[in-house]
């Protein structure tokens, strides 16, 4: 008589179905990265708004005729290719009084308005004649 060692068929297939179980359960909960997508999302948003009023001043420091005004912060939506994405707004802060170009507004806020997360980005005055 020939003696065989190993597992059997069923107890792999059990031990399959087991972790497939658990994996099932217990893998949604430690990898939603819903919360982080929408905060990175959120900062590359500001980022790119930051980053295009700073192209703009740029642009009016060089003398380029398209220039824009830039006197508050809900402007900079208008500097991105297709405006601002849907669901997001800017709360407008505008320049201190008689600030001169080139100054930086540090308190523009980007809203996420379906999770109430905002994000800060600065703005660059511009102020074409």
């Amino acid at each position: 008589m020939r003696y065989q060692s190993g597992f059997t068929l069923i107890e792999l297939v059990m031990v399959i179905v087991i972790l497939g179980l658990l994996s099932a359960v217990a893998l949604p909960r430690f990898i939603d990265l819903s919360d982080d997508a929408e905060d990175a999302a959120l900062e590359g948003i500001a980022g790119g708004l930051s980053a295009a009023a700073t192209i703009n001043y740029a642009a009016r420091a060089a003398g380029n005729a398209a220039a824009a005004d830039l006197l508050d912060c809900d402007e900079t939506g208008a500097f991105l290719q297709g405006g601002l994405p849907a669901g997001y707004t800017i709360t407008s802060a505008a320049f201190a009084g008689a600030a001169a170009e080139g100054t930086t507004n540090n308190a523009c806020v980007l809203n996420h308005t379906a999770s109430a997360k905002t994000a800060n980005f600065s703005a660059i005055k511009v102020d074409v004649p």
